[in-house]
């Protein structure tokens, strides 16, 4: 599935949100990318006392490859560091979820020398769906 006129990527995976996430942070780790937070949406939901299918947000990111973005386009730092959500909808269908590189290098400007330094997220979840 080709990113939406929104910038926003969607895949659907075979394996549950928790597999995926673990498959996911064993890549970032594995690769020596960051992995800042894991928002538990769905688990704060539930706090509340509502209710909310699976949904988890990596946050994640290098210095080495996000500062260069962001002194070339400031901006940038609204979406960086990087992100990918991990949604069960309520039929248990798992997606993965992420803003396409070249949708955010159109929406701050980003000079197409840098794409590859936010365009990793493809590659992240190509590896997490395999295997």
């Amino acid at each position: 599935m080709a990113a939406r006129d929104n910038g926003i990527v969607v895949r659907q995976i075979e394996r549950s949100v928790e597999e995926t996430v673990e498959r996911i942070k064993s890549i970032l780790s594995a690769k020596g990318i960051t992995l800042f937070a894991v928002i538990d949406h769905s688990g704060e939901a539930a706090k509340s006392g509502l209710t909310m299918p699976n949904t988890k947000l990596l946050i994640f990111g290098n210095p080495k490859g996000g500062t260069p973005v962001m002194l070339a386009a400031p901006s940038a730092a609204l979406d960086l560091p990087l992100k990918i959500l991990v949604a069960e909808d309520v039929a248990g269908q798992v997606t993965v979820c992420w803003n396409s590189g070249e949708y955010l290098q159109q929406r701050h400007g980003i000079p197409e020398s840098l794409l590859a330094n936010i365009g990793v997220v493809e590659g992240l979840v190509k590896a997490a769906m395999a295997g």
